[in-house]
């Protein structure tokens, strides 16, 4: 089956994870609303600008980090092989369905001029739909342990395993560690995935990095004002 996936700036690293960016996009020129004609933001684009404020900054992460540009999205056919239950979300992640979270604002960040990299991700929406599409998304991954994905021709050969969920707070929390091989070369990516109430943090990247800033990010993603 021929699955459609957002890749994020993790590259392939990060796809599987990122289905739920594949929404419509609500602000694009192919699907302007009244209000986004006359120059006034959506609810949705408010909504996402209001996450914005919530994400990790330079100075939250302290020196080293450097903000990486956001690239122009990317929505590459992705042949999954080896994992059904991945394959069986294809349809929802190719026409948006459960697994679309309109309101999201995403950042990412390299670390000391390597290729050690950190995203931040926060989506909000009712508490059912990202409870369910989020867990269905971490369900099917830790219960393929290895399977291949094609993107553009190229071969990855990923492995995964389920890691204990964090104790940081929340109400529902996933974690998974994925390695891919492409090329000869591997990229060892821990996600973790923290949902208090109706809001969203994932975050991934390099291990140590996920780890070194995971609580930061929580305590400003659900402070209140």
């Amino acid at each position: 089956m021929r699955v459609r996936v957002a890749t994020t700036a993790l590259g392939i690293t990060a796809a599987l994870l990122a289905v739920p960016a594949c929404s419509t996009d609500t602000t694009g020129s192919k699907h302007q609303t009244p209000s986004s004609r006359t120059g006034k933001p959506t609810e949705a684009a408010q909504e996402s600008a209001a996450l914005e404020s919530l994400l990790l900054d330079e100075s939250d992460l302290g020196s080293g980090y450097l903000p990486k540009p956001e690239r122009p999205a990317q929505h590459d056919d992705v042949t999954v092989i080896g994992c059904p239950a991945l394959s069986e979300l294809g349809g929802d992640a190719a026409t948006g369905g459960t697994l679309a979270f309109p309101h999201k604002a995403k950042v990412d960040f390299t670390y000391g001029g390597s290729s050690s990299e950190i995203s931040e991700e926060l989506y909000s929406d009712s508490t059912k739909k990202l409870s369910d599409g989020v867990g269905r998304i971490f369900d099917a991954m830790a219960g393929c342990p290895a399977y291949q994905v094609v993107s553009g021709g190229t071969p990855v050969d990923v492995s995964s395993q389920k890691l204990p969920a964090p104790t940081v707070g929340g109400d529902e929390r996933w974690s998974l560690l994925l390695t891919f091989i492409a090329g000869g070369r591997s990229t060892v990516v821990k996600q973790t995935a923290i949902r208090d109430g109706n809001l969203l943090l994932v975050v991934s990247g390099s291990p140590a990095l996920v780890d070194r800033h995971l609580d930061k990010a929580l305590a400003k993603a659900t402070a209140t004002s």
